[in-house]
C-alpha cells in the first residue's frame, strides 16, 4: 500500500509518499519539505496570505519532485492524503484542493487527514506502537495531553488555557531581539545561560487536572527583561536559560498529572510519545527520558524531522484510515479548527 502525502497547515509545503510493506512495517520513499522561514523572517512570524502564495507557487514542483524521488507515479499509489486542518485556512485550501485534484484525475482514494491525528500516529510509523499510548503534543499551535486509543479514537486529557509552548518560545524569542523562528534561539542561547539567575513561575504545577498554561510565564519574562534594562548578552542567555527551565518543569509536571489521569480513565498506557516542533527541544527531550525512567514508562521520541510539519506523516496516516477503509469524498471542506477529541472541545465551549 502506497499514499501521497501532502501537507500545507502552515508555513511548510511538503509532499512524500510512504509505503507499507510486507509484514506490516513502514517505509518512507520520500519526504520532501519546502520551508518558508525567510519569507517570514522580515515580520517576526507567519503572515498567513505570504504563506498560503508560497503553497501555491511550489506544491505543484514538490508533488512531482516526491513521486520522482520515490520512484511511482500517479497510477502506483494507492491514496492520496492531504492534512484538510486545523491551521490557516488559505494554505490548508492549497494542499486539500491539490490532494482532491489528483484524486480525482487519477481515480485514487482520496483521504483528508486531521494534521493532529498525525501527529499523534507518527510513533506507529516509526516505532510500530500498539495503542493505548499517552501523547504529549507540543508544537506552535498545539499543546496538549491525549489518550491515544485507536485510529480516530481520542480522549484529550488536558490542553493550554492559553499560549502553546512553541508560541511561547517565539514570543520570547522576538522579545529578545533573537532571529525568527525564535524557539531554536531561544534552545541554542539557553545553553550557554545561568538557569538559575531569573526566578520564573511554574504555571499550573500540582493541579491534578493535567492543563497547561504559559501566557503568565511570557508575561513574567518581559517583566524581567524590562527590569534589567539594556540587556547583555550574558542577560539574554540567562533568560532564556531560566525561561526553557521553567518550560520543562512545567511540562514535567503536566505529564505527572496525566500519565496518572490515563492510568485512571484509560488503564496502562503502553508508552508516552512526543511529537510536534516543540519535542525536537534538547532540554525538553532530556527531560522527558529521565521522567518516563523514573515512571517505568517506554518513551518513543520520532527523530526531530517527523516531529515538525512534514509530508511523511500526513502520507501514514493516509494509510492508517485506508487499512480501516475510512476514505472522503471529493467534498470535504478545509477547517481551521478540528479537535482531535470533539467531545472535550464541546465541553469547552459549553463551559465558556
Amino acid at each position: 500500500m502506497r499514499v501521497l502525502g501532502i501537507e500545507t497547515t502552515c508555513d511548510e509545503t511538503a509532499a512524500a509518499v510512504v509505503q507499507l510493506v510486507p509484514g506490516g512495517s513502514a517505509e518512507i520513499l520520500s519526504n520532501e519539505i519546502m520551508s518558508q522561514i525567510a519569507e517570514h523572517a522580515a515580520y517576526g512570524g507567519v503572515v498567513p496570505e505570504i504563506a498560503a502564495r508560497a503553497h501555491i507557487e511550489i506544491i505543484d514542483r514538490l508533488v512531482e519532485l516526491a513521486l520522482d524521488r520515490a520512484g511511482v507515479d500517479i497510477a502506483d499509489l494507492d491514496g492520496i492524503a492531504a492534512a484538510a486542518g486545523p491551521g490557516l485556512i488559505g494554505g490548508v485550501m492549497v494542499g486539500l484542493t491539490t490532494a482532491k485534484a489528483l484524486a480525482l484525475a487519477s481515480r485514487k482514494p482520496f483521504l483528508a487527514i486531521n494534521h493532529l491525528e498525525a501527529h499523534a500516529l507518527t510513533a506507529r510509523l516509526t516505532d510500530d506502537l500498539a495503542f493505548p499510548y499517552l501523547l504529549l503534543l507540543v508544537s506552535g499551535g498545539h499543546t496538549q495531553l491525549v489518550a491515544v486509543k485507536g485510529v480516530g479514537d481520542y480522549l484529550r486529557l488536558g490542553s493550554t488555557v492559553d499560549d502553546a509552548a512553541g508560541e511561547a518560545f517565539d514570543k520570547v524569542g522576538k522579545m529578545l531581539g533573537l532571529p525568527y523562528p525564535g524557539g531554536p534561539q531561544v534552545e541554542k542561547m539557553a545553553a550557554e545561560g545561568n538557569a538559575a539567575r531569573f526566578d520564573l513561575p511554574r504555571p499550573m504545577l500540582g493541579r491534578p487536572k493535567p492543563d497547561f498554561s504559559f501566557s503568565g510565564l511570557k508575561t513574567a519574562v518581559r517583566l524581567e527583561v524590562e527590569r534589567v534594562g539594556p540587556l547583555t548578552a550574558t542577560d539574554v542567555a540567562d533568560v532564556c536559560a531560566s525561561f526553557q527551565a521553567a518550560v520543562v518543569d512545567a511540562v514535567i509536571d503536566r505529564c505527572r498529572a496525566g500519565l496518572r489521569l490515563f492510568r485512571e480513565t484509560v488503564g496502562h498506557p503502553n508508552a508516552m510519545v512526543v511529537a510536534g516542533g516543540v519535542a525536537a527541544n534538547g532540554a525538553i527531550r532530556r527531560s522527558l527520558m529521565r521522567f518516563c525512567g523514573e515512571a517505568g514508562l517506554r518513551l518513543v521520541l520520532p527523530p526531530p524531522f517527523l516531529c515538525t510539519d512534514n509530508g511523511a506523516m500526513i502520507a501514514w496516516a493516509g494509510i492508517e484510515r485506508l487499512s480501516l477503509g475510512l476514505v472522503d469524498d471529493l467534498t470535504f471542506a478545509a477547517r481551521p479548527r478540528w479537535p482531535l477529541d470533539a467531545n472535550a472541545e464541546a465541553a469547552h465551549h459549553g463551559k465558556a
